[in-house]
């Protein structure tokens, strides 16, 4: 017989395998999950998805689950709601809109080719630890402008975000911890938000006059909430594209023919100098569809919640006040009615569903949404352009680790400089050592 807390165990021990089971194996289009006292729903049917998400706050809004996320980012946009939350909203997607990000190119560009030039000395590698740092220089370029944080600063950052991650993501389900567990977790948080504050606060003096955090301070924020927004985007920006780009190494490393067609694929997109044409990216389909399977597979949010604030209804289930409501992209991008063989890499599939949300859907969207894809789809076309990649990892140890994010395993691989390919074919991108000169 069903209780309260039946689910809580099987969700505790391997929260993936719980969303996949419960969610491929339900014929509702709203899953009863127990996992406490309180109602909670996960959203089986993708239909669903974006009227939860654009439904009036009065009725469904972010709830107690998202507000855990408070200890760390306070009351930011990722926390808030209403016309505060629009309005930081607009000032962010100003920022990091599309074409705004597509000016950030060349520096993506040239930041991967010196990473990847001392990365062939060093022989195999962890591909997640080089990934992570890579997506924070992104992110503070955009947040602060060129070079404004250097390698100690940015090491404390990431040594911050490891620090309280897992005791987060444990607490977001837990019933009562131990009072042991929650000193830890106290002092751990504490210590991690004065790392990365005194960090903050050192780089947003030093920031350029173009750059977010200054369209940020247009706004009239407290001291408090600037802080916690740019914190927010730190983490936000750099955890999710991070663990999600180190899959690149991988799926390029497995197969070596699909690398070499997106190899050719970016001859086609550089120009004179051969630099990446910002202008042609849009267009280049192969490297475009493998971002996309990417996400899919390994969604770095793999789960988001909504919050019933009061009566309502949903998919033809009636919600009381208080109800919570899951969505998890891990589930939804590997349902079998859906995807054809959804477990397979294959990034020419079409990703035009409804189930396909690897930032959300509509309005309401990720706001980071087009440098991510822009960061990751760079990194494909840098990487399949100039080298040959070899896993060093087996495949049967490929399960990412829940957390707040998908945490990749230890993805081992090795970089060689690319060999040009048959028929005298010129190569797709410059000499690796003249590309070098150009980033350096």
């Amino acid at each position: 017989m069903p209780h309260a807390f039946s689910d809580l165990s099987a969700f505790r021990r391997d929260p993936l395998r719980f969303f996949l089971s419960r969610g491929n194996g339900s014929a509702e289009r709203l899953e009863r999950l127990r996992l406490g006292f309180t109602p909670l729903y996960l959203v089986v049917d993708p239909s669903l998805v974006k009227p939860l998400l654009k439904a009036p706050p009065a009725e469904i809004d972010k709830g107690r689950l998202i507000h855990k996320l408070r200890q760390i980012v306070g009351k930011s946009s990722l926390t808030i709601s209403g016309e505060e939350h629009a309005r930081r909203r607009r000032a962010i997607h100003g920022q990091m809109a599309k074409g705004v990000a597509s000016t950030y190119v060349g520096e993506i560009s040239a930041l991967y080719r010196r990473t990847f030039t001392g990365l062939l000395r060093e022989g195999a590698f962890d591909a997640h630890k080089v990934t992570a740092p890579l997506a924070l220089r992104v992110v503070c370029t955009v947040l602060f402008g060129q070079g404004v944080l250097g390698p100690v600063e940015e090491g404390t950052l990431i040594r911050a975000v490891h620090l309280v991650e897992d005791d987060l993501a444990d607490g977001m389900f837990q019933l009562v911890p131990s009072p042991r567990a929650v000193w830890r977790k106290r002092r751990n948080l504490a210590k991690a938000k004065s790392m990365m504050a005194g960090v903050v606060d050192r780089a947003r003096r030093r920031a350029s006059p173009g750059s977010l955090v200054h369209q940020l301070h247009q706004l009239g924020l407290s001291e408090s909430d600037l802080r916690d927004e740019v914190l927010m985007l730190i983490l936000a920006g750099h955890h999710t594209t991070g663990t999600a780009s180190a899959w690149v190494f991988w799926h390029l490393a497995a197969d070596p023919a699909l690398a070499a067609r997106i190899a050719s694929e970016a001859a086609g997109l550089t120009d004179a100098g051969g630099e990446l044409d910002p202008s042609r990216l849009a267009s280049a389909s192969l490297s475009l569809g493998f971002t996309r399977e990417i996400l899919r597979l390994y969604p770095s949010a793999y789960w988001f919640s909504r919050e019933a604030m009061a009566d309502t209804e949903l998919g033809g289930t009636r919600l009381k006040k208080g109800t919570s409501l899951l969505v998890s992209p891990w589930h939804m991008h590997r349902d079998p009615r859906h995807w054809p063989e959804p477990e397979r890499f294959d990034a020419e599939r079409s990703h035009a569903t409804p189930a396909y949300m690897p930032f959300g859907v509509g309005p309401r969207a990720c706001v980071g949404i087009g440098l991510a894809m822009l960061e990751i789809q760079i990194l494909v076309l840098e990487l399949a352009a100039a080298f040959d990649i070899r896993a060093e990892t087996s495949a049967p140890s490929l399960t990412p680790k829940a957390s707040v994010t998908l945490i990749p395993p230890s993805l081992s691989v090795r970089l060689a400089v690319r060999t040009i390919a048959r028929r005298n074919e010129p190569p797709a991108f410059p000499p690796l050592d003249r590309r070098c000169e150009q980033a350096a």
